[in-house]
């Protein structure tokens, strides 16, 4: 988006970052799918546990993701948060058990996949990282024993992921992460997640790199997931 209109979209009211006409910050049917119960996504790739998930990428929910991203709509962290903790508290509540054996005994380390250094300083924000430590202080209020750990990091450079194929999404990201040598993940759980599971590259790569330093991730959750596409016959 230009400067100017990046200052025009600052001057005017608030608006609907999903539909951009109700005067608020998400009108009741463009949150509707951030509210949804979780469910489990398809198959992740590299044995990833799949992930559990809100909503499906696609109409309102891109252009709101892409509001909080890219355009400075960071209140946005709010509703996205309370979505990707439903998510977690799905991933990591076991769907058969009693009610009194559902909440995790061990500590629970939400990680999730770091966004590029340069993607942060453009944006002026690092918008996962908001939406976990979000999602962390609702799951706390219900006495989950849940911690963010900023557990990855990038090793490298890595293309723009949109517009590239399955195939290529794994490429780029083949060996991107690595965990900080800070990091102590025994004794924890570990949830991977990310805001959107395209293809599962970046969610397979940082499992990948927490397996390299000892560390099983348990479950994943995500915020959305891109729909399959239908073949055309």
């Amino acid at each position: 988006m230009s400067f100017f209109a990046d200052l025009i979209e600052l001057l005017l009211p608030e608006r609907c970052a999903g539909c951009g006409t109700a005067p608020v910050l998400l009108c009741e049917e463009c949150a509707a799918p951030l509210q949804a119960p979780a469910s489990p996504a398809r198959t992740a790739p590299g044995g990833l546990p799949p992930p559990w998930t809100v909503a499906p990428y696609e109409g309102p929910l891109r252009t709101i993701l892409s509001a909080y991203k890219e355009h400075g709509r960071t209140a946005l962290a709010v509703p996205l948060g309370e979505a990707l903790a439903t998510a977690i508290h799905a991933a990591l509540t076991p769907t058969r058990s009693p009610p009194s054996k559902t909440i995790p005994r061990l500590p629970v380390a939400v990680v999730w996949v770091p966004s590029a250094r340069g993607a942060v300083r453009r944006r002026g924000h690092d918008p996962l990282r908001g939406v976990v430590a979000v999602a962390v202080r609702r799951l706390r209020a219900e006495s989950l024993p849940v911690t963010a750990v900023p557990a990855l990091r990038q090793r490298g450079r890595v293309a723009d992921q949109a517009g590239l194929t399955a195939t290529q999404r794994t490429a780029n990201l083949d060996g991107a992460l690595e965990v900080t040598p800070s990091t102590h993940l025994t004794g924890h759980r570990i949830v991977l997640v990310d805001d959107v599971m395209t293809t599962g590259a970046s969610l397979a790569e940082a499992a990948r790199a927490l397996r390299a330093a000892g560390a099983e991730p348990s479950a994943t959750a995500t915020i959305a997931t891109t729909p399959l596409r239908r073949e055309r016959r």
